[in-house]
């Protein structure tokens, strides 16, 4: 067979690095993109981070650009080409690598701001040493006082005993005595020392038995008494709003039951939860929502992102030295200018989407969830001129800010569901009629899923009996049974 070479032309999509670290900084959230930058600081001496506001040559953002400018429309590419790329791109001549390129600023923390920090630290003092310190006042031998202690280390977080006693005695240590029967005496001698302690309720085996402890330390009354037995023996019934069966069983009227209902209902299930370690996470968002003249507009979170510049020291020591060493120093300098622009894009991109967002769910933002409108990724997709694939991207792990709160970008999205009108209805919206509905029903006979759907019927929508109970169950609503009061 004869050897011959042949030209054949074809197109493919080739992924260049810094396309790539476009696109996996479009889907991080705001706390990933923090680690990420972090972890460039530190690999890239070139790249540095701007801390402090004051004698800065800030350089003018997409963000910070009125919306209703053409310039908002022009090509996420474009647009950070302008601001990036001027600087960025500058001659060797031009010693402009110093200033700030890229991105935005903080403002640095009043000292007079009055926010109360105590809010967001964890619980100073555990369950465990809030029973050993009780411990400590009470006067024990030293075997009580061991047997005590050894008991507080089996409770949970919710201040229950989650083992059986019996169970205990298996891992108990040896010094404690090896006789079954005399150390269960003693652990339960101990475990009765416990549920004596405060919070009232710790120590419990069972729900019951943690409500009937809070309800035992309370004085004696004929309400009291009633709702003891019913922790006691009918707790289930309580669950599930068999009114009539406790009546018949306790033989007490409707008042009294109301009365003790009301009683078990300020109890807590979980004492030992208020002593647990607070685990709050915080959200930043990365877009700020405001009405100006009558327009809801949307600018940039200034506290959410990030603020890097090339270190002006090593872009000199570049400029002065162009052999041949300096080649992997041009590298990172290269990489830490992708870096910039690929943030700042990162964010354009985020505000462009926003806005489109904001435009579309203005009724959302005047009246609230009733009023949110049908929204697909493609509808978003086609008005900033993006694929679907970036607007999810976008809206994952993004959060908008409001004066109705903050909420992640995916929240404007939702499923429609027809109206007689010959419309659409989002399922946002209707999740907020239900709402409401149920909010103002009568507690002695609260409305069924079949009779909301009716409801839903005579304005408009239609929506079937098992959507409705779908609905309902997302916004953990309870069935009808179980929201019928006295």
């Amino acid at each position: 067979m004869k050897q011959t070479l042949q030209l054949k032309l074809s197109q493919h999509l080739a992924l260049t690095p810094q396309l790539q670290q476009s696109i996996r900084l479009l889907q991080l959230s705001t706390l990933e993109l923090n680690q990420e930058i972090e972890q460039f600081l530190q690999d890239n001496p070139l790249l540095e981070r701007e801390e402090s506001v004051e004698d800065v040559q800030m350089v003018p953002l997409a963000g910070e650009l009125p919306v209703s400018q053409p310039a908002q429309d022009a090509p996420a590419e474009d647009r950070s080409a302008e601001t990036v790329g001027d600087q960025g791109a500058a001659g060797d001549d031009e010693l402009s690598w110093g200033v700030e390129l890229g991105t935005s600023g903080g403002t640095p923390r009043d000292e007079n701001d009055d926010s109360d920090f105590g809010d967001i630290q964890a619980a100073a003092t555990s369950l465990r040493d809030h029973l050993l310190g009780q411990l400590a006042l009470v006067p024990l031998s030293e075997r009580d006082r061991a047997m005590v202690a050894f008991l507080i280390e089996a409770l949970d977080d919710d201040g229950y005993l989650a083992q059986p006693l019996t169970d205990l005695i298996e891992v108990l240590p040896e010094e404690l005595g090896e006789d079954p029967d005399e150390i269960l005496e003693e652990l339960q001698i101990a475990l009765r020392h416990i549920q004596n302690f405060d919070p009232p309720g710790v120590g419990a085996l069972t729900p019951s038995e943690c409500l009937a402890l809070q309800l035992e330390a309370m004085p004696a009354d004929p309400v009291r008494d009633l709702a003891l037995g019913i922790v006691r023996h009918h707790l289930e019934l309580l669950a599930n709003r068999d009114f009539v069966r406790i009546r018949k069983a306790l033989g007490c009227d409707e008042d009294m039951l109301r009365e003790a209902h009301a009683l078990v209902r300020s109890l807590n299930p979980r004492p030992g939860a208020q002593y647990a370690a607070l685990d709050t996470r915080y959200v930043v968002p990365d877009v700020v929502v405001k009405k100006s003249r009558g327009r809801w507009v949307a600018s940039l979170n200034r506290e959410a992102m990030p603020r890097l510049r090339i270190n002006r020291l090593y872009a000199q020591i570049l400029q002065g030295n162009r052999n041949g060493s300096a080649a992997s120093m041009a590298s990172q300098l290269q990489e830490a200018k992708w870096l910039i622009k690929n943030v700042q894009q990162r964010f354009d991109t985020i505000l462009r989407v926003s806005q489109a967002i904001v435009d579309r769910q203005r009724q959302f933002f005047d009246h609230g969830e009733v009023a949110m409108r049908p929204l697909t990724l493609r509808e978003i997709a086609d008005t900033v001129e993006l694929h679907e694939s970036t607007i999810s991207r976008v809206t994952t792990q993004k959060y908008i800010a409001s004066p109705r709160g903050i909420y992640e970008l995916k929240y404007f999205f939702g499923s429609h569901v027809a109206t007689d009108s010959g419309g659409a209805a989002s399922s946002t919206a209707i999740r907020a009629l239900i709402k409401q509905l149920v909010s103002a029903e009568d507690g002695h006979k609260p409305l069924s899923d079949a009779r909301i759907a009716e409801i839903l019927g005579e304005q408009g929508i239609v929506v079937a009996r098992r959507t409705v109970a779908k609905y309902r169950e997302s916004l953990s609503i309870p069935p009808v049974n179980l929201r019928k009061t006295l």
